[in-house]
């Protein structure tokens, strides 16, 4: 059979079908071995199918039929419940590896630092199914028309995600257990993937102001790597005394079309809480907009459009040594981290049923969580390197490419050597 266009494209890359092949097997006499299962899966996500059974559908007499072959749902479960997630963890860092070696990483504005941003995000409610590992909560819901509290199960992640890259590339994935803060959850993932990447994989972390905390940023810099976090009301006695460092006349204004962001640099601010100083930067930015008006004379409302400058102010604190960087540097890698929720959330919700538990035990949806976010950050690289690069004229999304990777798997003929 011909190799299907996405999986030699994997193969050339990454030699992706070797690497699945060396993942351990987790049961002892196994039906259909683990392979099959995991790109049954992969397949699925990157098909952006949302559950256990079309993808027994597809696999039996639809678009995965003459690829994988016949295989059951509850297979696939049980398969996915006596994995271990390290193996599948890890092979995902070494597809971050390769992607460095391939230059994938590099990025001109960030001036060659690699920036990865932190963020959570939860997965996965149900007022009726639930495993051992769920979080619980009282939650009040209509229930015919009526208003009651009942119990809510729901997991929450934490996700590492590339945001200095052309596009953003998730690194690695961590389901917060029972008891769990985000940030203690997001400092093992840290520590997780500077084990397997090494530290000099990742230069800056951005993030939220939830992560600005004295303990967190001092487990950070242990771990090699410079920080910019938003600075909001959790820390008042550092925001207090930003704002009355920045009550003058900015710094500098850096103007763009239809924008103007005005900025402070504050070298040295004192951090009661961590004992230390830190560097402030504090932005406002002015973006002119046409807004639609409405306007009655004479008993009539007509429409107009009318320009309106609206302005946004934000305070970043950070470790980063500028030396003779204009300190804007800071707030554009900082305002980098929106990217892991209105590009990698956003899609891998909306497009890849990320939210969609599909098999809710324990150990198999952290399995299928961590295929799924392989299986988006691999088709995501496919399709803008391959696909979207050249392209002439208006490209497909990638949600239209994940049918295109369906039609290709139909347009397979069995008898083609």
């Amino acid at each position: 059979m011909t190799r299907h266009r996405f999986e030699a494209y994997l193969d050339k890359v990454f030699g992706f079908s070797d690497l699945v092949s060396a993942l351990p097997e987790g049961r002892q006499f196994p039906q259909h071995p683990w392979k099959k299962v995991f790109d049954s899966v992969f397949l699925g996500a990157a098909m952006q199918i949302p559950s256990l059974l079309q993808i027994e559908a597809e696999c039996h007499d639809g678009a995965l039929a003459k690829r994988i072959g016949s295989i059951s749902d509850d297979t696939i479960g049980y398969a996915l419940e006596r994995q271990s997630p390290e193996p599948v963890f890890a092979l995902s860092c070494e597809i971050a590896r390769r992607l460095k070696r391939n230059g994938v990483l590099h990025s001109d504005w960030s001036r060659g630092l690699v920036v990865a941003a932190v963020d959570g995000i939860e997965i996965c409610s149900s007022f009726a199914r639930c495993c051992d590992a769920c979080m619980q909560r009282e939650v009040q819901h209509k229930v015919n028309g009526e208003m009651r509290t009942d119990i809510q199960y729901h997991h929450r992640i934490v996700v590492a995600a590339l945001v200095s890259t052309p596009f953003p590339i998730p690194l690695g994935v961590r389901f917060q257990k029972n008891g769990e803060g985000e940030v203690s959850c997001a400092l093992a993932l840290l520590k997780d993937l500077v084990d397997q990447l090494g530290r000099r994989f990742l230069d800056v972390l951005v993030g939220d102001a939830l992560y600005l905390q004295a303990p967190f940023v001092k487990e950070v810099e242990r771990l090699g790597l410079v920080w910019a976090f938003t600075l909001k009301e959790n820390q008042p006695e550092l925001l207090r005394e930003a704002e009355r460092f920045t009550q003058e006349s900015p710094t500098d204004v850096h103007a763009e079309p239809d924008r103007e962001v005005r900025y402070w640099h504050l070298p040295e601010v004192d951090w009661p809480v961590a004992d230390r100083l830190v560097r402030v930067v504090k932005t406002v930015r002015i973006e002119n907009r046409r807004c639609v008006t409405l306007s009655e004379k004479d008993g009539h409302r007509t429409k107009s459009k009318t320009a309106v400058a609206q302005a946004s102010a934000n305070f970043y604190a950070t470790n980063f040594e500028l030396g003779s960087i204009s300190p804007l540097f800071i707030h554009q890698f900082s305002r980098s981290r929106w990217r892991i929720d209105t590009e990698v959330f956003q899609t891998i919700t909306t497009d890849c049923h990320l939210k969609h538990p599909a098999v809710h035990q324990t150990t198999a949806l952290v399995v299928l969580t961590l295929i799924r976010f392989l299986a988006y950050t691999l088709s995501l690289v496919f399709y803008q390197r391959q696909v979207r690069s050249h392209a002439r004229g208006t490209c497909e999304t990638f949600h239209e490419f994940a049918k295109r990777i369906a039609y290709w798997f139909l347009a397979l003929s069995p008898n083609t050597s």
